[in-house]
């Protein structure tokens, strides 16, 4: 048996956030549902996002949501992405930090791969690699 994980993000503009994603890293939404489309919802929160799926970075895959409950920031969870290649992992570390905060700049580490952590404009922390290369 097999199961597949999905992170899913909390935001107070899911739409706004995903299409900084989709420019950050490429991608495409693959379907929105919003809260108008359930059986009465008040007028006011009709437009919000209930449910957003979201392609990024490939072949990777991110829900969204609009929070009606105020957000905290949290280094609790990382997203991690992994490149094999160098460059599309420092386009991604430098499109993701527009706005963000630098936790750890993209460099050669001691043990042979390349890493960056920021933390985005949104308040969700990545964790950029370019994965080592085997010898």
């Amino acid at each position: 048996m097999g199961a597949k994980l999905n992170p899913y993000i909390m935001s107070e503009d899911a739409r706004t956030q995903a299409e900084f994603y989709k420019r950050a890293l490429g991608g495409d939404t693959l379907s929105i549902m919003t809260f108008g489309q359930m059986p009465d919802t008040p007028e006011a929160v009709k437009d919000k996002v209930m449910h957003m799926v979201l392609t990024v970075a490939g072949a990777n895959t991110l829900f969204l949501t609009d929070s009606f409950e105020p957000l905290n920031v949290s280094r609790d969870i990382s997203l991690a992405l992994t490149y094999d290649n160098e460059a599309e992992a420092r386009e991604a570390y430098s499109n993701l930090s527009e706005g963000g905060a630098i936790k750890f700049p993209f460099d050669l580490q001691p043990w042979g791969a390349y890493y960056g952590e920021i933390m985005d404009k949104f308040g969700v922390t990545w964790q950029i690699v370019k994965q080592q290369d085997n010898k």
